[in-house]
C-alpha cells in the first residue's frame, strides 16, 4: 500500500489543495483511498465533507494506533462515501507537534499497518518540521514537497528535501522523495520564470511535471465542496488532468518501494 506524504515547510503553498487533488485523481481512477489529515486547521477533514463524522480523530490515534481506535477516527467523504475516506484532523493533534520521541515516531505508520483496504495513502502535513510532519513522513513510503515560484518557497522546499534526507537515514529507512510539484504558476510573470529556473537547477529531474497553474477553478470546487474532476469548465479539467498525471507519477513509483 503506497503511502504518499503531501508536505512543505512553508505555508500558503496550496499544499492542501495539491492533497485534494490528489485525492480527486484517485476518485476518478477508482482507487480505494486513505486521506490523513495531520494538519491541526484540519482543512482537508472540511474540504472532504468529513468534519464531526467520526467519533475519534488523528490525535487519539497518535495516541493509541490500536485499529479500534484508528477504525473509530476514520469517516467517509462527502465526494464519494464508496470510494475515499478520512482520519480526521482536529485541531487536538497540535499537542503531538512538539519534541517527539523516536519511539511515538513511528505511531502513524503502526496504525496504517493495520490496514490493508486501500490502494493508496495520502497524508497531509502541516506545515513545518515539528512531531507531526515528522511522524506523518516517518508513515511514508514516498514525499511529495510542494512549492510555488517565489523566493521563500524555493528555500522552504530545499529546507524539506534536508529533513526528508534526515528521516530516511533515521527512523524511516523507507522513504524517498517523489518529487516537486511547482504549484500556482501564474503566465506571463517574470519573477516566477526566474524562481523556476532556479528550482529546476536546484532539483533536477526531481521537479514533476506538470507544473499546476493558478485557476480560480479550484477555490470554487473547494468551497462548494466538489472534487476538481467533478467541476465544470475548462480551467477545472486542465487542473484535473495535471493531477492525473501526478497520481499516475505516485502509482508507477510504487514499483520502486
Amino acid at each position: 500500500m503506497p503511502v504518499l506524504g503531501v508536505c512543505s515547510l512553508k505555508g500558503g503553498v496550496g499544499k492542501t489543495s495539491v492533497t485534494l487533488g490528489l485525492a480527486s485523481a484517485a476518485v476518478a481512477a477508482e482507487m480505494r483511498t486513505l486521506v490523513v489529515d495531520l494538519d491541526p486547521q484540519a482543512d482537508t477533514t472540511l474540504a472532504l465533507g468529513a468534519t464531526g463524522a467520526a467519533a475519534q480523530d488523528v490525535a487519539a490515534v497518535l495516541d493509541n494506533p490500536a485499529r479500534y481506535v484508528v477504525d473509530s477516527a476514520i469517516a467517509s467523504s462527502a465526494w464519494d462515501p464508496d470510494l475515499l475516506d478520512v482520519l480526521v484532523g482536529s485541531s487536538d493533534s497540535v499537542r503531538h507537534d512538539g519534541p517527539t520521541y523516536e519511539h511515538r515516531l513511528q505511531n502513524l505508520s503502526n496504525a496504517l499497518s493495520t490496514l490493508d483496504e486501500y490502494d493508496l495513502v495520502l497524508v497531509d502535513c502541516p506545515p513545518s518540521l515539528g512531531g507531526l510532519t515528522r511522524q506523518g513522513l516517518t508513515a511514508c513510503t514516498r514525499a511529495l514537497v510542494v512549492t510555488e515560484p517565489g523566493l521563500f518557497s524555493v528555500t522552504a522546499a530545499a529546507r524539506a528535501f534536508q529533513a526528508i534526507d534526515a528521516l530516511r537515514r533515521g527512523p524511516a529507512p523507507r522513504l524517498q522523495p517523489l518529487g516537486v510539484v511547482v504549484n500556482r504558476v501564474r503566465a506571463r510573470s517574470s519573477e516566477q520564470t526566474y524562481r523556476q529556473q532556479e528550482l529546476d537547477g536546484m532539483f533536477g529531474p526531481l521537479i514533476l511535471s506538470p507544473a499546476i497553474p493558478e485557476r480560480a477553478a479550484m477555490q470554487q470546487a473547494q468551497g462548494a465542496g466538489r472534487a476538481i474532476h467533478d467541476w465544470p469548465g475548462t480551467s477545472a479539467s486542465e487542473l484535473a488532468q495535471g493531477f492525473d498525471a501526478l497520481l499516475a507519477r505516485a502509482v508507477r513509483a510504487r514499483s520502486d518501494v
